[in-house]
């Protein structure tokens, strides 16, 4: 399968600016520069930001696994999300690399680790997905 087939643009994450992102067989991965409007309070990346990026990218590898079983082109769905924060930033930019824990019949599990400009872990999130 060619590297970035499936791939859907999210309007979400287009709006949020995320950047083009790349996925292929093993891992997907995407990229954000944060501007003011996705800081909370404190200067600091809001974590929902964090959470989206994560999110959308767990989207797409799970489309990207499951592009050839029986429901070749069909969206997957989250269903479930777990996100455990571990760190923050001011500014600069975040990236997000998501794989797949496993690919059931039904249900797919994607782990997403973002981090920040010093390569250190912001958040790891779990996802599990369906086919919608």
């Amino acid at each position: 399968m060619a590297e970035n087939e499936g791939w859907r643009d999210s309007p979400s994450g287009h709006h949020l600016g995320f950047e083009p992102g790349m996925v292929d067989d093993e891992h997907a991965v995407q990229r954000l520069v944060i501007q003011p409007h996705h800081t909370n309070p404190t200067g600091a990346i809001h974590g929902g930001v964090i959470i989206a990026l994560a999110d959308n990218l767990a989207t797409a590898m799970a489309g990207r696994a499951n592009a050839d079983t029986s429901n070749p082109g069909v969206f997957m769905v989250g269903v479930d999300l777990h996100a455990v924060m571990l760190r923050n930033q001011r500014g600069g930019t975040i990236a997000a690399e998501s794989r797949v824990v496993r690919r059931g019949r039904r249900v797919t599990v994607i782990r997403t680790v973002v981090t920040g400009d010093d390569g250190k872990a912001l958040a790891e999130v779990t996802t599990t997905h369906i086919a919608a």
